[in-house]
């Protein structure tokens, strides 16, 4: 009876022994897989940056095919392999923004060429400067600008894309956006608008004591109604929408693959250079930063788009109302309350939403890599170089 009674405990002893062992089995192996997903690389934030915006963040693969090895890790310091398939999309950045900015210069000299020898057969007789005054003074030059853009900045936008492979339909997969954020980010843009004109005016008084000027000289074009009314398009609707498919939807989508940060700002350089003077490169350079901002945050350019036609638009409006001063200054005085109330704003903006911050890791794919990207060094250096030539044929 004794033995019966041993074996019985015994086997219960083995038994409560056995389901202990299992138990601790199943922890370990969770301990281990907790352990496997804490140390996997997420493709998507490869560099564990909870500052980016998750939406807008590419697959990491793209740079370094083998990131879903098991415990794989991006290295601090980027290898060979990783900064040669970095600096292809940095090349990829600064060479479509070049083709555009030359595109854009021989499409314009085409038009204007073609259409000069159009009207010279039409009147043989005519001088030279009297086709190009009636060109200036007539609509054909807001027509020209007008054509010369749109073509230019959607035929590159696309090119760069299909170059990085980066689908068209990334442009526009809005997030977490709405009518009252739109209305937001259009009154903060204003503010900004006021800030850097009025900066830019500082600068162009400090040239113009050394006798250059740094604005816009072609302000007289385009002065008939039909001309007025293109260039109001152009600049309402048409120079908003090509841009920033251009700047934001193409230029900040390819330069971000590591770096959201250096992404908003280089996309913001060229957007400033593209205006080709001082004054608009500030006001460009800094409101780019503030609607690259919002594009990743919304990971599309619909807001970017709704704030350049709010801003565009209260610049043609002023520029309507040159010859009223009661009404500009009445206008004026409104958008300075609007402006006020858009500094508010950003400052609640700003303590919510900040730009993205780099990590150490991704200060050595920015900067680091950019300065060896030859497209991308090529294109800041040609632009800049183009501004700087426009401000000393001004030299009185």
């Amino acid at each position: 009876m004794t033995e019966i009674d041993d074996t019985a405990a015994d086997r219960a002893e083995y038994a409560a022994l056995n389901h202990e062992i299992y138990d601790l089995t199943r922890q370990l192996e969770a301990k281990e897989r907790e352990f496997l997903d804490y140390t996997k690389t997420d493709v998507y934030d490869p560099f564990k940056n909870p500052t980016e915006f998750k939406w807008y963040r590419d697959d990491y693969t793209e740079i370094l095919p083998w990131i879903t090895m098991p415990e794989f890790s991006v290295p601090f310091e980027p290898a060979k392999v990783e900064r040669s398939a970095i600096r292809k999309y940095y090349n990829i950045g600064g060479l479509t923004a070049l083709f555009q900015f030359i595109g854009s210069n021989v499409i314009a000299l085409g038009l204007i060429l073609l259409i000069r020898s159009i009207l010279s057969g039409i009147n043989p007789n005519a001088a030279y400067g009297a086709v190009a005054h009636y060109m200036k003074s007539s609509s054909i030059f807001s027509a020209i600008n007008l054509i010369t853009f749109l073509l230019s900045n959607l035929l590159f936008a696309f090119i760069g894309l299909k170059w990085a492979k980066i689908k068209p339909s990334s442009m526009i997969k809005t997030r977490d956006f709405c009518f009252g954020a739109g209305m937001q980010y259009c009154l903060i843009g204003l503010f900004i608008w006021f800030f850097a004109a009025y900066a830019s005016a500082g600068i162009e008084d400090i040239f113009s004591k050394y006798g250059f000027t740094t604005e816009v000289s072609d302000s007289d074009y385009g002065k008939t109604g039909i001309g007025m009314a293109v260039m109001a398009l152009y600049s309402c609707i048409i120079a908003p929408l090509t841009e920033e498919i251009f700047f934001r939807g193409a230029l900040m989508k390819i330069f971000s693959k590591s770096n959201q940060r250096f992404g908003i700002f280089i996309s913001a350089v060229f957007f400033g250079l593209a205006h080709g003077n001082l004054p608009q490169f500030l006001l460009a350079f800094s409101i780019g930063i503030f609607m690259g901002h919002i594009d990743m945050k919304h990971n599309s350019i619909v807001p970017s788009v709704i704030v350049h036609i709010f801003i565009n638009t209260i610049v043609s409006i002023m520029s309507a109302l040159k010859g009223n001063t009661v009404a500009l200054n009445a206008f004026t005085a409104a958008l300075a309350v609007c402006g006020l109330a858009g500094l508010v704003l950003l400052l609640f903006f700003r303590k919510e939403d900040k730009l993205p911050v780099s990590t150490p890791a991704q200060s050595r794919r920015g900067i680091a890599i950019a300065r060896s990207s030859v497209g991308l060094v090529a294109a800041v250096t040609v632009q800049i170089a183009y501004l700087v030539l426009r401000i000393l044929e001004t030299k009185s």
